[in-house]
């Protein structure tokens, strides 16, 4: 849980650097201080931000979300996980408490305190299931993306039904900041290997929600426009899951 101390110097950079989107979650437990750092800043005339110039991101549950940011809508709400917490892998409950829980975002979609909904964290088994058992399409699907892991099923099934691809863990939590696929380019382009790897993503077409703890790095993140990565580096990037996989994060590849 970061304290407003640790929050407000990156929130305030991010804001100044033209950032737009905020990522939360409830298991983060930042969301109460988020949100006090965020309506800080919309009363504050340094920053010339506004509550319609921000668009914020959550996950479940939802029951007092809205009440802990201090906000009175969301602009997209995710189902964090296909699973259930303390239920078995395989457990049946697992399928029907995600299907539940949609309905529900489609419910809160209607009433206006959520202005676009989506999921996190599904396979394209699961995704397929959602789709053939609700009654509107996720706007958003966020999941683990890199060169590294490029799931190329769930890509197809977001394609097909015009679900926009947003990706985390863009940098490998930090690991592939270094790796020899990353610092070449970055060396030829006299960027850093972050930015080579969250412009991969854009030139993709996936959005991206890089984090730092750092105010410097943050504004660095943000020049993703400046530079282009040509062909043949978006073919190296491309071609490094065929014979360097791997996953950093959650695997939900189990549940059922």
């Amino acid at each position: 849980m970061k304290t407003e101390e640790e929050l407000a110097p990156v929130m305030r950079e991010a804001l100044m650097a033209g950032y737009s989107l905020i990522d939360s979650a409830i298991i983060y437990r930042n969301e109460a201080v988020l949100g006090k750092v965020l309506n800080d800043a919309f009363r504050d005339p340094t920053l010339p931000v506004q509550r319609k110039d921000i668009f914020v991101t959550s996950k479940l549950p939802v029951h007092d979300a809205l009440e802990r940011f201090g906000l009175d809508y969301f602009d997209l709400f995710l189902l964090h996980w296909p699973g259930t917490a303390k239920k078995k892998l395989s457990d049946p409950v697992n399928r029907e408490n995600r299907l539940g829980s949609y309905k529900a975002l489609e419910k809160l979609l209607e009433e206006g305190k959520l202005k676009q909904i989506g999921v996190s964290n599904f396979t394209a088994a699961h995704l397929t299931d959602l789709l053939a058992n609700t009654r509107i399409v996720p706007h958003v699907h966020q999941f683990e993306l890199h060169p590294c892991l490029v799931q190329q099923d769930i890509l197809d099934v977001c394609r097909t039904h015009h679900i926009q691809v947003q990706a985390y863990s863009s940098l490998g939590e930090g690991a592939l900041l270094d790796a020899d696929f990353v610092q070449p380019i970055a060396s030829k382009l006299g960027v850093s290997p972050a930015q080579v790897l969250l412009r991969w993503a854009i030139q993709h077409g996936w959005a991206v929600i890089p984090k730092s703890k750092t105010p410097a790095r943050v504004r660095q993140n943000s020049d993703l426009f400046s530079f282009e990565l040509s062909p043949e580096d978006m073919q190296i990037l491309d071609r490094v899951h065929e014979t360097n996989t791997k996953r950093f994060c959650w695997d939900p590849s189990e549940i059922a």
